[in-house]
């Protein structure tokens, strides 16, 4: 596979790699990106990947608490701009209202919304507005406390990150706490036994190979392992993070201090995990040209 600049580009903004290092990676590894990544921090030449938080669509992401019950949605949009039309924001506001009542992205595009489907009401604001449109995701959490939080908000309810806390015991105000932590540190579970176990091993296996460069003997490694893999846990587990507000605490001994028991969160940011492919203006202009 022939290995692009902007392949190179993309794996060193997303590791901090030099350039050669980057590019023998995408080499090495028939140009997987997430294949280079491990093989760059195998070698040491680079930091562990976070959790993916690009951000290439627009839109706007809503929340809404019901009782024990909160539901997050995510209508995206071709620019920004969309996200602060007043038209917009009423019409995700609205989507996010008829969300409480439904389980699944599919059950709600397919629901009631004064009259039309949801998505056919996305599609008439297509029309209006014009732009591309789309309910991409929804996710629901509940608990006998639900508190809702949104960063960078553009609306009431609505902005480019949304966050769900689900608790008992505690109150509103650490709720909200707890939520902008999860904002702002991306948490990628709430404990040990909800991470994926296949992400675990990954990491492990990752871990192991890096330690395995320093050609210490492997009952040396093995320790070191233990170690490597408690901090991995205490930087992606939510109960295990330093809390943001006093760091001197995890999220989990803030939640015992105050009586609470953290039982689930939801984090939607806007475009998460979507890629858009962008040709530079010269490309684009003799495409057009040809055209």
């Amino acid at each position: 596979m022939a290995i692009t600049a902007s392949m190179v580009k993309e794996l060193r903004d997303s590791t901090g790699a030099g350039m050669m290092d980057a590019k023998k990676a995408l080499t090495e590894n028939d140009g997987d990106m997430e294949a280079a990544v491990d093989w760059l921090r195998t070698k040491g030449l680079a930091k562990a990947a976070k959790k993916s938080g690009r951000t290439a669509a627009e839109g706007l992401v809503a929340v809404k608490v019901e009782g024990g019950h909160g539901v997050a949605v995510e209508v995206n949009s071709e620019t920004d701009f969309v996200g602060k039309n007043a038209d917009f924001q009423k019409m995700v506001a609205g989507i996010a209202d008829v969300a409480v009542s439904v389980s699944d992205v599919d059950a709600l595009k397919a629901a009631d919304m004064g009259g039309k489907t949801v998505e056919q009401t996305v599609t008439d604001a297509v029309a209006v507005i014009g732009e591309n449109m789309s309910v991409r995701r929804m996710a629901t959490v509940d608990g006998e406390t639900v508190v809702s939080y949104v960063h960078n908000a553009a609306a009431p309810g609505m902005g480019k990150i949304g966050v769900l806390v689900a608790m008992t015991g505690g109150d509103d105000a650490f709720g909200k706490q707890v939520a902008m932590h999860i904002a702002a540190v991306n948490p990628a579970s709430l404990s040990e036994d909800d991470l994926d176990p296949a992400v675990v091993e990954k990491e492990k296996q990752v871990q192991m190979d890096i330690a395995r460069e320093s050609g210490k003997p492997e009952q040396v490694i093995e320790k070191m392992i233990v170690g490597r893999m408690k901090k991995y846990m205490s930087e992606v587990t939510l109960l295990n993070q330093s809390f943001v507000v006093n760091p001197d605490l995890t999220v989990g001994d803030a939640a015992k201090e105050v009586g609470a028991t953290i039982t689930g969160f939801v984090r939607l940011e806007v475009g998460e995990g979507i890629e858009v492919v962008k040709e530079d203006f010269a490309a684009e202009v003799a495409k057009a040209a040809k055209g």
